[in-house]
């Protein structure tokens, strides 16, 4: 990736970069969660970590 990024190419990434921190998943699931869905959601799903998913830009 280039030192030199668009406008578009910069605001994409950062919002990537929030869908990726957002929410709780950062840290443990609350107990009160693990009630509600009866333990099946233990993490989340969509989380993406840099080197081993790349966004195909």
């Amino acid at each position: 990736m280039s030192s030199h990024k668009t406008f578009r190419i910069r605001r994409f990434l950062a919002k990537k970069q929030k869908q990726n921190r957002r929410g709780a998943w950062n840290r443990p699931i609350p107990q009160w969660f693990r009630m509600k869905t009866g333990n099946k959601i233990r993490y989340n799903s969509k989380r993406r970590h840099w080197r081993r998913t790349k966004l195909g830009l």
